[in-house]
C-alpha cells in the first residue's frame, strides 16, 4: 500500500477525511469514465487503482491515472452509499440486498459473501482482522476478513446507516436508535453509550477522546469519549435543516455539508461557527481535506475547493449532475462520482 492511499470511506478508521498527501492547487480533468449509472458510493484508492461501487450492481476497478476500467464485478444488487474498504488484497463492499462482499483486489474474483437480513448502506471497516458493517436489520457485525464467518454481531434499536469509527481497539458507531455505541472490536461487547437525542445518518470523526458527528435533528455534536457525555451542540441559528455529510477534521477545525446548501466549518473544542460557505443545494457529500482545503461535493453539480481558514471559493468544478458521493484523494488525484454516473479523476496535467 502506498504512502499517501485512501483505503477506504473517509480515508483512514478515525473517518477523519484527510488526505495523506495534497494534490496540486490547480486541477484540471485528467479522466472521466462513464460507470453507466449514478455513483453514491465513494472510491477507495489504493496502488494506483480506484475501487468504487455503482448503483447498477458493479463494483469497478479503475486505472488511478487513466481512469480505464481493470476489472468489474457483479454484486447482484445496487451497491448505494456503501463505499468499498481495501485491505490485505482484498476489497471489501455492502449491497442493499444485505450482502457483504469480499473480492480480489487484483482481478474481481468473489472471495467470500456474507448475508445479513436487510439492506447495507454502511460501508466497511477493516480492524484487527475483522471487517465492521452495518446493516439495516439493525445490526454491527463484524467478519472475519479472510473467511467471512461470523465473529459477533451486536443488536440496536434502528438501523445501522453509519459507518463505524474505530480507534485504540473499540469501533463507534452512530445509530437510527439516537445511541452511539462504542463496541470493543475483540469481542463484541458494548463499552460505551452515549444518547445523541436524534435519529442519526452520517459516521463519526474522533481525535482523541472526542467524536463529532451532524444528526438529522439539525445538530452538529460533540462528545467526550472518557466522560460519556455531549459537551457542545451545534445549530444553525437561522436554517434548521438536518446534517447528512460526515464531518472532516482539521486544524480544530470540524467541517461538515448541511442539507441547509450550506458547508459549515466548527471550532473543535467549542463549537463555535468559524465560517459557512454557501452552495445552490443541499450538500450530503462529506468533505476531504489536504494541505489546508477542503473538497466537497453539492447536489448543485458542482466540487467546491474551499481555503480551510476562511471558507473562501478556491475553485469549482462543473459536472452537471449531483454530487452526494464523497471525494477520495491520493496520487495527486481528486476522485469521486455523480449521480448521472460519471466517474471524475482530476489533478493536474502533465
Amino acid at each position: 500500500m502506498a504512502a499517501d492511499d485512501w483505503p477506504q470511506f473517509r480515508g483512514d478508521p478515525r473517518l477523519t477525511g484527510v488526505a495523506r498527501s495534497a494534490p496540486p492547487a490547480r486541477l484540471d480533468v485528467l479522466w472521466t469514465h462513464d460507470a453507466g449509472e449514478a455513483v453514491a458510493s465513494s472510491a477507495a484508492i489504493v496502488n494506483g487503482v480506484v475501487y468504487v461501487g455503482r448503483q447498477s450492481g458493479a463494483l469497478l476497478a479503475l486505472d488511478l491515472a487513466s481512469g480505464a476500467r481493470k476489472w468489474s464485478y457483479a454484486a447482484g444488487a445496487e451497491i448505494g452509499e456503501s463505499s468499498p474498504a481495501v485491505s490485505g488484497g482484498v476489497v471489501y463492499v455492502g449491497d442493499v440486498n444485505g450482502v457483504v462482499h469480499a473480492v480480489s483486489a487484483a482481478d474481481g474474483a468473489k472471495l467470500w459473501t456474507y448475508k445479513t437480513a436487510a439492506e447495507v448502506r454502511a460501508s466497511p471497516v477493516v480492524s484487527a482482522g475483522k471487517v465492521l458493517i452495518g446493516s439495516y436489520d439493525q445490526h454491527l457485525y463484524a467478519l472475519d476478513a479472510k473467511t467471512g464467518r461470523l465473529a459477533w454481531k451486536v443488536e440496536t434499536q434502528g438501523q445501522v446507516h453509519a459507518t463505524a469509527a474505530v480507534a485504540d481497539g473499540i469501533a463507534y458507531v452512530t445509530g437510527c436508535d439516537q445511541i452511539l455505541r462504542g463496541v470493543r472490536v475483540a469481542t463484541g461487547k458494548v463499552a460505551l453509550e452515549v444518547s445523541s437525542g436524534a435519529y442519526t445518518g452520517a459516521s463519526p470523526a474522533l481525535s482523541g477522546t472526542r467524536a463529532w458527528y451532524g444528526t438529522f435533528d439539525n445538530q452538529v455534536l460533540s462528545v467526550d469519549l472518557a466522560a460519556r457525555k455531549v459537551t457542545w451542540r451545534y445549530e444553525h441559528p437561522q436554517r434548521k435543516f438536518p446534517f447528512y455529510s460526515s464531518a472532516a477534521l482539521a486544524d480544530g477545525l470540524v467541517v461538515l455539508g448541511g442539507r441547509d446548501k450550506l458547508v459549515h466549518a466548527l471550532e473543535a473544542t467549542t463549537g463555535k461557527e468559524r465560517w459557512t460557505f454557501a452552495t445552490q443545494a443541499r450538500v450530503d457529500s462529506s468533505p476531504a481535506v489536504a494541505a489546508g482545503r477542503v473538497y466537497i461535493g453539492s447536489s448543485d453539480g458542482r466540487l467546491y475547493v474551499l481555503d480551510l481558514k476562511t471558507g473562501a471559493k478556491l475553485f469549482a468544478f462543473e459536472a452537471g449532475a449531483a454530487i452526494t458521493a464523497s471525494p477520495a484523494i491520493a496520487g495527486g488525484r481528486v476522485v469521486f462520482g455523480a449521480d448521472d454516473g460519471r466517474i471524475y479523476g482530476l489533478g493536474a496535467k502533465q
